[in-house]
């Protein structure tokens, strides 16, 4: 039976005994199917198979070499040389140069050993997805077949999403959501915000999901006027707008009637939430593709949601949507961003690996490459990687610089809701919103006087006697307004001093 394999995190040690990888006992042997297990599980094996997905092993177990990539990674002795017997010395000098790379690959891992054989994700310069691509490619097993068309496959990988990350790197985060939404209503889309759009979705869902065919017309008056209660500002033409976008993502069959309008129904494989919504978050990321935007999953997930919690759902999406051509056409829009920053890293040398690994047959049954192609492209994935490391550690700006607010913006004017709701925010420095209540004032001059002026303002007002008095936020989440005017009718909770705390319900 098979055994459940373990996390991507917990590649330092064995999945079978859980014991830490090591020089002597518990050696890292790598299967041709890029498991990983120590020597000692591999020789109790009952059949000559791998013990998570039983894919024969082929090679003596004795003969396959060990794992140097994670040894030094648990800080074991690594032998100066393994000895490996291949057909002949050409395959030899291939086999060492595509081993030494992997190898320096893996050390950009170093920062994440921790204790018992599990990693620790806090200190890498990668991210996560290049860490997940990069844990991927130092399992794989050169001296067999199979294992070196998966690491072929690693390779591609990994230089697709370098090229992804670079792009993002990049990117300005302030103009990102901008740039998102613009594009969005250029094809007469639109997206409410997270909570509206939900709403919207559910009202439609509940509108057809009988297999009731109504017109645009009537649709959108049916969820306009079930959204207004809760959402003043819903009209019939932001509503048709967010219809049009399920039109655009193919979710209804349209009936066409002569003289009058065209009858919508919602096509049977949508209607539940799950399948809308999914379909719907597919055309935003569609459009923002064609639009050359790239949007990390976390980025996606706070925008189109509110929180970090559908990180997974969004990467699915993306991934999904991601065709052999698309690495070819992310070299493309790398070469046209770094031709209008001036490319001060030198990352146009990168263009020619890059171009390499984009070749590579990303399909499973892929002929097997020759061992001078698997040296070139390990070659050329760690030219890649080991520039993006690079610029993200000497070029980048993320991190080390602090924006600067425009004249008349309206620049950390408010607190950022991520922040407040969720305790972190995926944009860290780069959030156009305060992030404290120090920075609240240093970009807001004028913020100080709501402090002043609500403690007067309030105090005049004495006890009032009214049970939702400050119980709830305030719908103007901008605070550009007068609070002077606004303080003494407004009976919400982000006009009341911080100072003070809002007033329980009268008994």
């Amino acid at each position: 039976m098979p055994v459940q394999a373990a996390q991507w995190t917990e590649f330092l040690s064995c999945p079978i005994c859980y014991n830490e990888f090591d020089e002597n006992v518990h050696k890292p042997i790598s299967l041709g199917c890029s498991h990983t297990v120590c020597k000692t599980c591999l020789n109790k094996l009952h059949r000559k198979a791998c013990p998570f997905d039983q894919t024969a092993i082929n090679t003596d177990i004795d003969v396959l070499p060990v794992n140097f990539a994670l040894l030094q990674l648990v800080g074991a002795q690594v032998p100066d040389h393994q000895s490996i017997k291949l057909s002949n010395l050409g395959e030899n000098k291939h086999y060492e140069v595509a081993k030494k790379c992997v190898e320096d690959l893996a050390l950009y891992l170093k920062p994440l050993s921790g204790g018992k054989g599990v990693a620790s994700l806090n200190q890498s310069a990668l991210s996560r997805p290049m860490q997940r691509k990069l844990v991927t490619l130092v399992n794989c097993q050169l001296v067999e077949e199979e294992g070196r068309v998966r690491a072929m496959r690693a390779a591609r990988s990994l230089g697709e999403r370098t090229v992804t990350e670079l792009i993002l790197q990049h990117q300005n985060p302030q103009q990102l959501s901008a740039n998102l939404w613009a594009a969005v209503r250029a094809r007469g889309c639109q997206f409410l915000g997270p909570a509206m759009q939900e709403e919207a979705l559910k009202l439609v869902l509940l509108a057809l999901e009988d297999g009731s065919a109504l017109s645009r017309k009537v649709l959108v008056l049916f969820v306009v006027q079930r959204l207004e209660p809760r959402f003043p500002q819903a009209s019939k033409t932001s509503i048709g707008h967010v219809v049009q976008l399920l039109y655009r993502a193919s979710c209804f069959k349209v009936t066409k009637r002569d003289e009058d309008s065209s009858l919508m129904q919602l096509k049977e494989e949508f209607r539940s939430y799950e399948a809308l919504r999914r379909e719907h978050d597919a055309q935003i990321v569609h459009i923002a593709m064609e639009a050359g935007l790239r949007i990390s999953p976390e980025q996606w997930s706070s925008l189109l949601y509110g929180d970090l919690a559908h990180k997974s759902h969004m990467q699915s999406i993306i991934d999904k949507l991601q065709s052999p051509e698309s690495f070819a056409k992310s070299v493309q829009e790398l070469t046209i961003v770094l031709q209008r920053t001036g490319d001060p890293a030198n990352l146009n040398r990168l263009r020619p690996h890059l171009e390499l690994l984009a070749n590579i047959d990303p399909n499973p049954d892929a002929v097997s490459p020759t061992w001078e192609q698997l040296e070139n492209a390990m070659v050329a994935v760690k030219t890649v990687v080991h520039g993006l490391v690079d610029f993200i550690q000497n070029y980048s700006r993320k991190g080390h610089e602090t924006p600067q607010p425009q004249p008349n913006s309206k620049y950390k004017t408010s607190m950022c809701r991520d922040l407040r709701q969720q305790g972190g925010c995926p944009r860290g420095t780069n959030c156009t919103f305060a992030h404290s209540q120090e920075e609240l004032e240093k970009c807001n001059p004028r913020g100080l006087y709501i402090h002043c002026c609500l403690l007067s303002s309030v105090a005049s007002l004495g006890t009032v006697h009214n049970e939702l008095y400050k119980q709830q936020h305030c719908d103007r989440e901008k605070i550009s307004v007068c609070a002077v005017k606004r303080a003494e009718t407004c009976f919400s909770s982000q006009f009341f001093s911080p100072l003070e705390e809002p007033r329980e319900e009268d008994s």
